[in-house]
C-alpha cells in the first residue's frame, strides 16, 4: 500500500516531466541556442532531477509488479526523456566548416601525439623501404616482413600497365574507401591502450615500406607500373593513417594521464580534441579513395598523376602549417558533443 501511495503522490512530478518534454520538443524545432540563460538552466536542472526521479519510480514498479499501464507509461516517460536528455544536436554545416578548417588544422600543429604517430609512422616506413630496397646489404628482408607470396602477387598486379575501365574505377573507389577506413578505424581503436595502437601503426609502416622498397628495385619488371599507380593517392593516404593514429592516441593519453580530473572527464575532454583531428582523418581517406580508384589505375600520362601528388602535398602542408600555425587568437576550447543539459547536470 505504500508503494501503491508513493505512486499516486509521484503522479504531479510526472505530469511536470511531461511538460518539460513538450518545452523541449518544441524547442529542438527552434533555432538551436535560443533562450539561454539562468532561467533555462534552471529548467534543464529540474528537468534532470525529474528524469532521475522517473527512472527510480520506474525501477520501483516494475521490483513491486505495480498495473502494467503504470509500468507502460513510466516506461514511454523515461525512454522520451532520455531522448530529450541525450539528444545530439542537428547537423549544422557551418559548426562542420570551423571543425575542418579551423580547429583541426591547429589541434593537429600543437598536439605532440599527433607528432608521435607521424614520426613513428613515416619514420619506419622510410626505414623499412631503404632496407628493402638494399637487398644486397639486408638480404632477404623484404620477404621476411612482408611474405614472398605477398610480392609474387605485387609483381603479378603491375607486371601489365594500368588500363581500366570506367567500371572498374566505380568498383575500386567503393572498395579502396570500405578498405581506407578500416585502416584508420583500427589505428583510432586502439589508440585507447596506446600499445597496441603504436603496434598497428608500426606494423602498417613497416609492412609498406618492405612492399616500396621491393618494389623499387632496378630488377624489378613491375616498379615503374607499381609506382604510377601509388604516386598519385600516396600523400593522402599515408597522412590519413598518421592522423588517425594521432586522434586514437589522444584518447588514450586521456585515460592514462587525467590531470586531476576524473578519468571519464579526462576521456571525454580528450575526445573533444581527437574530434577535429579524426575529422580530418577521414576527410584525408575519401580523398585517397576517390584518387586511388579513379586517377591511380587510369592510363593517364604519369605527369599528371606525379603533378597531383604535388599538388595534394602541398594542400597537405598548407592545411597543417600555414592554417595550423598558432595566431594571436586563443585556440577554440574543445566542443562538447553533449548539449546544455549534461552542462546543467
Amino acid at each position: 500500500m505504500r508503494v501503491a501511495k508513493r505512486m499516486k503522490d509521484r503522479q504531479p512530478a510526472w505530469e511536470e516531466l511531461e511538460r518539460l518534454c513538450d518545452e523541449l520538443e518544441l524547442a529542438g524545432k527552434a533555432r538551436r541556442g535560443a533562450n539561454r540563460g539562468v532561467s533555462g538552466a534552471e529548467r534543464i536542472q529540474r528537468f534532470a532531477f525529474l528524469y532521475r526521479s522517473a527512472c527510480a519510480d520506474l525501477a520501483l514498479a516494475d521490483a513491486y509488479q505495480m498495473p502494467p499501464a503504470t509500468v507502460a507509461y513510466l516506461h514511454r516517460l523515461v525512454a522520451r526523456s532520455h531522448n530529450q536528455l541525450y539528444r545530439a544536436h542537428r547537423i549544422e554545416w557551418s559548426d562542420w566548416i570551423q571543425v575542418l578548417f579551423v580547429e583541426a588544422p591547429k589541434r593537429i600543429f600543437g598536439d605532440p601525439c599527433v607528432r608521435v604517430s607521424a614520426i613513428v609512422f613515416f619514420g619506419l616506413f622510410c626505414l623499412s623501404m631503404y632496407l628493402a630496397f638494399q637487398d644486397q646489404l639486408f638480404p632477404g628482408y623484404a620477404e621476411m616482413i612482408a611474405g614472398q607470396q605477398a610480392l609474387q602477387q605485387a609483381d603479378e598486379s603491375f607486371e601489365q600497365p594500368l588500363n581500366a575501365s570506367f567500371d572498374h574505377y566505380v568498383t575500386m573507389s567503393g572498395f579502396y574507401i570500405q578498405h581506407n577506413t578500416g585502416i584508420g578505424l583500427r589505428c583510432f581503436a586502439w589508440g585507447i591502450l596506446l600499445i597496441p595502437c603504436l603496434y598497428v601503426l608500426a606494423s602498417n609502416a613497416i609492412q609498406l615500406g618492405a612492399v616500396f622498397g621491393y618494389m623499387a628495385r632496378s630488377d624489378g619488371a613491375a616498379g615503374d607500373h607499381f609506382f604510377e599507380f601509388v604516386t598519385a593517392h600516396g600523400p593522402f593516404e599515408l597522412t590519413a593513417i598518421a592522423l588517425s593514429a594521432g586522434a586514437g592516441l589522444r584518447l588514450g593519453v586521456g585515460l592514462f594521464r587525467t590531470g586531476g580530473l576524473t578519468r571519464m572527464d579526462s576521456i571525454r575532454q580528450n575526445a573533444s580534441r581527437a574530434v577535429p583531428i579524426m575529422a580530418a582523418s577521414a576527410m584525408l581517406f575519401v580523398l585517397a579513395a576517390f584518387t586511388e580508384g579513379f586517377l591511380s589505375p587510369s592510363p593517364a600520362p604519369y605527369v599528371i598523376k606525379a603533378f597531383w601528388a604535388i599538388f595534394s602535398s602541398g594542400l597537405i602542408s598548407f592545411y597543417f602549417v600555414i592554417l595550423g600555425f598558432p595566431d594571436s587568437q586563443t585556440l577554440p576550447a574543445p566542443r562538447e558533443d553533449q548539449s546544455e543539459i549534461w552542462d546543467a547536470t
